[in-house]
């Protein structure tokens, strides 16, 4: 059995909108997914890109993912992560899968010196809160999440100073 994490490719924004969709569905939110193929394609693989992948393979075949933009902390004044998904397909959860794609994020930050690694999950996913903590993330319960979209969005963009 071998497992490999390696960048997805340009040819390859197909499999990522499959693996987000396939998180979308187990998440109950696959009426949420607007991307397309090309969508993916250009935020992956353009001339300069500022979304990334990493695909984790199982015996050659694409089982999961991981999807990241860099953030910036002030107070910290350095870069770091933004996982915005993590995902493996249910038949090869359990393999370190997800750890794994984890451990090449955080390797990511350590190697160009950035503060953190940083992701939200939902509140009723206990077995991935469970996951998470085992890896010594903390639960920032004293955050909240905040987002504009959709016509609230387009209001606060028209609404003058």
């Amino acid at each position: 059995m071998s497992l490999t994490i390696r960048r997805a490719r340009p040819g390859e924004a197909g499999l990522v909108l499959s693996f987000i969709r396939e998180l979308a569905e187990y998440e109950k939110l696959s009426h949420e997914v607007e991307a397309t193929e090309q969508m993916i394609a250009e935020a992956l693989f353009s001339d300069n890109p500022r979304l990334y992948c990493a695909l984790a393979e199982w015996n050659d075949e694409p089982v999961g993912f991981a999807v990241w933009f860099a953030n910036f902390s002030t107070f910290s004044g350095r870069y770091g992560i933004y996982l915005e998904d993590l995902y493996v397909r249910p038949s090869h959860r359990g393999k370190g899968l997800g750890k794994a794609l984890l451990v090449y994020l955080a390797r990511e930050c350590v190697d160009n010196g950035w503060s953190r690694l940083q992701w939200a999950v939902l509140d009723w996913n206990a077995p991935s809160i469970a996951f998470y903590k085992s890896l010594g993330a903390v639960m920032l319960d004293d955050w909240t999440l905040c987002r504009v979209s959709g016509p609230a969005l387009t209001r606060l963009a028209g609404s003058g100073t």
